[in-house]
């Protein structure tokens, strides 16, 4: 076997078998394949596309080409897993809330991409927060709290981490087949009974178009399924930020609001409740739908997914008051501003990406491959779709380091949201399942 033979049947576009899709894989896991190989296999992928079958053992390959976890727990193991967003931080609350109803969750976490918050990069605004742990250490947390929020260890899929920093840099990103191997390596290594996918579309999200959403969602169930897991779907709107905050201590913030004050009426409680509720049913912790909205509600009501939440900050590093005193622990930025509208009338459309791209700016994101993140600007407060406003109103908070990166982003914000007349459509919180 050789990288020059898998090539040619992908080229001339003959199915590949599991033994020449297996071996590809630990070639680029133990560096047998060189970049260049692995730029052909990414571009013949994305041009030629992968048949389902193909699709589910390149999966495999990529989970076996790491460590791949094994549990022992009295009650089912799941995640979830979003396709990024902004304003997005329901996995923060969720974890804790699957945890309360009887779950165990290892949530195995990424930074930011692009406009998209990571994560990762979210928990670590927290002092002290240590997301990668050895996966011994992970096992314990999740064995004694029920949730955990890591990133993925070097063992983790190795050969998905080749191949994805090699699509980084060979435009094929956007291929839905690789894009569907690469998320579900990572979470099948994770050893996961059940995942429930989060699939976003809308100008905030990575899919634009309910067409290209609904493809994603349809390739990551099928292909889950096709690999022995458990999974299911929503495709939930992404057309404005799902909180009313951008940025790392902003969104933690806005988290802990949800899981203290327990209202969960706004959109990000609303999405937290209906992915919980899937999860709940998917894995059988809930007989059906209602039933299981009404245990992911009461647990953050009641504040046990809080008392989760906290145990998994103090084990993971953080510290021990954090459900208490969040407001105290989190950093603040030095100059928070009021961004405010220049015209009269109603917000008939808000561009997710480009307020995304405004934290970045900002210095809340990465423009270059493990850059230094400021976890505490960002945006907070911005409108939503509907709104009157005028110019005595704010469409925003701007937190930044300076008040020339204020002046700048303040300019990004009001470009990014249409004002006018007429009335604003507001497309559904969740707009399909997929099984």
């Amino acid at each position: 076997m050789d990288a020059r033979t898998v090539l040619t049947q992908l080229r001339d576009k003959k199915t590949l078998t599991n033994k020449e899709i297996s071996w590809f894989a630990n070639g680029l896991a133990t560096g047998q394949v060189s970049d260049a190989q692995a730029g052909a296999f990414a571009m013949g992928a994305l041009l030629n596309g992968l048949s389902e079958p193909e699709k589910t053992m390149l999966t495999l390959a990529m989970r076996d080409s790491g460590d791949v976890l094994k549990w022992d727990m009295p009650g089912p193991v799941l995640d979830k897993h979003s396709t990024g967003g902004v304003g997005d931080t329901v996995s923060l609350p969720l974890a804790p809330a699957l945890a309360a109803c009887g779950a165990y969750v290892p949530m195995i976490s990424g930074r930011s991409l692009g406009h998209t918050g990571g994560t990762l990069d979210k928990l670590e605004a927290i002092p002290g927060y240590k997301t990668d742990l050895g996966i011994d250490k992970m096992r314990q947390i999740v064995g004694e709290v029920g949730c955990a929020i890591v990133s993925a260890t070097g063992q983790i899929a190795p050969a998905d981490k080749r191949l994805y920093a090699v699509r980084d840099v060979t435009a094929t990103v956007e291929s839905i087949d690789l894009i569907t191997a690469s998320i579900l390596s990572k979470k099948l290594a994770a050893g996961l009974d059940y995942l429930v996918l989060d699939v976003k579309i809308g100008s905030g999200a990575f899919m634009k178009t309910a067409a290209d959403a609904k493809a994603l969602a349809q390739s990551l169930v099928k292909t889950a399924n096709g690999a022995g897991c458990k999974a299911s779907a929503l495709i939930t709107d992404m057309n404005q930020p799902l909180a009313s905050s951008l940025g790392n201590a902003l969104e933690v913030m806005a988290a802990m609001e949800l899981l203290t004050v327990g209202h969960v009426q706004s959109p990000m409680a609303k999405v937290t409740v209906e992915l919980g509720a899937e999860s709940l049913m998917l894995s059988g912790l809930a007989q059906n739908r209602q039933n299981a909205m009404a245990q992911i509600q009461a647990v953050i009501e009641d504040g046990r997914a809080a008392e989760i939440f906290g145990a998994m900050i103090k084990a993971q590093g953080g510290p021990a008051d954090f459900v208490d005193r969040w407001r105290d622990r989190l950093p603040a930025a030095p100059v928070v501003r009021d961004v405010m509208a220049i015209q009269t009338g109603r917000v008939l459309e808000i561009d997710g990406e480009a307020l995304g791209m405004a934290v970045v700016q900002l210095g809340g994101g990465r423009l270059v491959d493990g850059g230094r993140i400021d976890p505490s600007v960002g945006l907070s407060r911005v409108v939503r779709l509907g709104e009157m406003v005028d110019e005595y109103t704010p469409l925003a908070l701007v937190h930044a380091p300076n008040p020339d990166a204020a002046d700048r982003v303040a300019k990004m914000v009001r470009g990014a949201i249409t004002i006018g007349a007429g009335q604003a459509l507001e497309p559904p919180l969740v707009q399909e399942r997929v099984v």
